[in-house]
């Protein structure tokens, strides 16, 4: 099928009600979890081809992030599926209120090259116990994992109720041309911005996860050596290749040069003395990538990494940047950590609001005055206070960005509510019709009313 009869073919499977029956949702998400764990060597073997991940850092990352999604909709997508009640108005007796949830019908998820398995299941297991059909793109340059999600896919769910869609540009604009009834973007602001004005046409709900320069603020009261060792994680994971990293450095100055030199000492640790010559690092996803990262290197002192080989680049910390700075120009998207110092808090609370909103935004201190300060003047998606990264690694909480780093979120519950309408309703009782909302109005009437609207 091409993709017009694709989406055609969904709103037929949809609409005769096949997905909406909550164990039919449940029998969909074991079965899927089951072929995970049946081609979790395939999948593991698939992002070691695209971006040369580890096993561990594809487990922890991609796979075993699946996992727990499927894991938590199991275990609560009958109860968030059901309706629940809500307080009645005494002006509405007597009648109960209730709130529904209802699928959307036929979904779009569109997902990124950088974690390409885990940003495509994981909404995936959010729009199916939601009771949606899904069409699933991934992306065209993470071929091999794209070829396994399709794989993993056709062996799970006929087409007219899960379809994976591969290809690059050309359908990706065949895709935004449909009608569907909700869309789920995960990339670029440029392109989310292209997506949401297609959605436009039909007043299709969009939810946009996308990116931005995330900061990383220590002050002088943060423990270095620990803030050192989180940050070169955050950052490093793949390969800096993480919507979420640390995408720049903002340190107080008196701590400046013993969190780099604690900086450089994890990204020994970690990697060991030639980063480029572990075959473990991630690589970066291509060539135009590659040359874009070299760029933003330009005008900046290199303290230590900056090396490349084929599309590796060695974990590079850079000094003597400033907002002008081509590394500050874009999202970096890679394994390079622009360092920045401030004075006093307010500098580096003002660096910040001079920007977009971020997508994250990283704290390292042990003084709650500044822990407060920053939570109350500065606007971002999500973050941590003396880590990294980790916020989004929970089904407790939902993720998601603020501004031009995206709108709505999911994970957990907030999946499940992505990819549902949630209905309002009120069931009015047939025995009791009170007469003072109808015409003739009069004085005892506006009594009536006055006394239960107030």
């Amino acid at each position: 099928m091409n993709i017009e009869q694709i989406v055609r073919a969904q709103r037929a499977y949809f609409l005769s009600g096949a997905t909406r029956p909550v164990e039919r949702r449940v029998e969909a998400l074991r079965r899927l979890r089951r072929a995970i764990l049946e081609r979790e060597d395939a999948i593991e073997a698939a992002l070691k081809q695209d971006l040369n991940k580890s096993s561990s850092e594809a487990y922890m990352t991609e796979v075993g992030m699946v996992l727990d999604e499927l894991h938590c909709q199991l275990k609560h997508v009958r109860a968030w599926s059901r309706e629940r009640a809500v307080r009645t108005p005494m002006a509405q007796f007597p009648s109960r209120s209730f709130v529904s949830p209802e699928p959307y019908g036929v979904a779009l998820v569109m997902a990124p090259w950088n974690y390409p398995f885990q940003l495509s299941l994981d909404p995936l297991v959010g729009a199916l116990a939601a009771g949606n059909c899904v069409v699933l793109k991934p992306s065209a340059y993470a071929p091999a994992t794209s070829q396994a999600i399709a794989d993993l896919v056709a062996a799970c769910f006929p087409p007219e109720y899960v379809a994976v869609v591969q290809g690059g540009r050309q359908e990706n604009q065949d895709l935004l041309r449909q009608r569907f009834d909700t869309i789920f973007f995960t990339g670029g602001v440029t392109v989310g911005k292209l997506v949401m004005e297609s959605a436009a046409k039909y007043l299709t709900p969009v939810t946009l996860e996308l990116g931005g320069k995330s900061p990383c603020i220590v002050d002088g009261t943060a423990d270095v050596a620990l803030a050192a060792r989180r940050i070169a994680f955050g950052k490093f994971l793949n390969a800096g290749q993480t919507c979420v990293a640390p995408d720049y450095l903002l340190v107080q100055r008196d701590v400046q040069e013993p969190l780099i030199a604690a900086i450089r000492e994890e990204i020994r640790r970690f990697f060991g003395e030639d980063p480029l010559s572990n075959d473990k690092f991630v690589r970066i996803v291509n060539e135009k990538h590659m040359e874009r990262l070299k760029g933003l290197l330009e005008g900046a002192q290199i303290v230590c990494g900056g090396e490349t080989k084929g599309l590796r680049m060695a974990p590079t910390i850079l000094t003597g940047v400033t907002r002008e700075s081509p590394v500050m120009q874009e999202e970096i998207f890679g394994p390079i950590l622009p360092v920045i110092p401030f004075d006093a808090l307010e500098e580096a609370v003002d660096f910040v609001r001079a920007g977009e909103k971020p997508l994250a935004l990283y704290l390292f201190t042990k003084d709650r005055a500044v822990e407060r300060r920053v939570l109350d003047t500065l606007s971002f998606g999500g973050g941590c206070i003396n880590d990294t990264i980790i916020h989004l690694a929970t089904t407790h909480m939902g993720f998601g960005g603020v501004g031009q780093s995206g709108m709505g979120s999911y994970h957990g519950r907030r999946s499940f509510e992505t990819f549902s309408h949630m209905r309002s309703i009120v069931k009015k009782a047939c025995w009791l019709d009170l007469p003072m909302r109808y015409p003739p109005y009069s004085k005892w009437k506006d009594r009536m009313v006055r006394m239960f609207l107030r």
